[in-house]
């Protein structure tokens, strides 16, 4: 018989060493105590305590450096000045308030008579509203205070001048030009008794018109002397009318001559004003002087 070699015997050290217990994590698993589960305790709530203010660090004040000296005094007129504009400001702020506020009014009296203290509002004349009738009446007014006051100024002016005086010697003799559009008149003025000589012509020869020999015995008659003067005249050139305009224009002229002191009170009735109008000559391709041929266009 084969031997079967697990029958052998071990080694004296195999049987000498003891066995290890296989179940030893187990049992010290097994003696380890669980750990038990602790209940939370309540936390109270901290209050935290006011932490006391820290001090603010000092700042150094800057030590004056001496390069800046000359700024701080050109800035202290600056300085200076500027507290004045804002009491400027703050008055004209005042004032401005004190404009604002409303002014409290007394209370109305109620006057024993209704409206007794009330100021009525009156229209002047000419800013009256007025009907056709009233407006045609105050027209025909006006007008006819005008036509008054004109025959008053031609009265005034027909009257004669008080304070005349001109040297009638028997030698006196006094000269003037006078003027009108185109027609010139030689004057001489010298005593006599009113006569009219133009051109060796009588007045009423020369100038058949009332009007104009009534015109042009005006200067004379204002200064009261159209009896005691002589009047000689040398006229050419104009018309009718221009020549007796520039006959009253010589005659006023050589009163002049004679009384220097007449000058004002004849160039107020208008006996020294020259009327220089003259009809304007004709042009080359007009008709007149501005009248122009029709335009055609074909």
């Amino acid at each position: 018989m084969t031997e079967n070699p697990q029958d052998e015997p071990r080694n004296d050290e195999e049987e000498s060493a003891p066995a290890e217990p296989e179940s030893a994590p187990e049992t010290e698993a097994a003696a380890e105590p669980e750990p038990e589960t602790a209940e939370p305790e309540a936390v109270e709530p901290e209050v935290a305590e006011p932490e006391a203010a820290e001090p603010e660090p000092e700042v150094a004040e800057p030590e004056p450096q001496p390069e800046a000296a000359p700024a701080a005094a050109e800035a202290a007129p600056a300085a200076e000045a500027a507290p004045a504009a804002q009491a400027a400001e703050a008055q004209a702020d005042d004032q401005a308030e004190d404009e604002d506020e409303e002014v409290e009014l007394a209370p109305r009296q109620k006057p024993e008579i209704p409206g007794a203290d009330l100021i009525p509002d009156i229209i002047p004349e000419g800013d009256q509203f007025l009907d056709a009738e009233a407006q045609a009446a105050a027209e025909a007014e006006a007008e006819a205070a005008a036509a008054l006051a004109e025959q008053e100024s031609e009265d005034d002016d027909a009257k004669p001048i008080a304070d005349a005086a001109i040297d009638l010697a028997a030698g006196a003799r006094y000269t003037a030009t006078g003027k009108r559009k185109t027609a010139v008149a030689r004057v001489i003025l010298k005593p006599g008794t009113g006569t009219y000589s133009i051109n060796n012509k009588s007045l009423e020869t020369f100038f058949p018109r009332e009007t104009l020999q009534r015109m042009i015995r005006q200067p004379l008659e204002a200064v009261g002397y159209e009896s005691r003067m002589d009047v000689v005249a040398r006229m050419h050139g104009g018309g009718v009318s221009a020549q007796a305009g520039a006959l009253r224009h010589g005659v006023s002229r050589a009163l002049i001559e004679a009384d220097p002191n007449l000058r004002g009170e004849l160039k107020r009735r208008g006996f020294l004003t020259r009327d220089p109008r003259v009809k304007e000559r004709k042009k080359a391709g007009l008709k007149k002087a501005r009248k122009r041929p029709q335009f055609s266009k074909r």
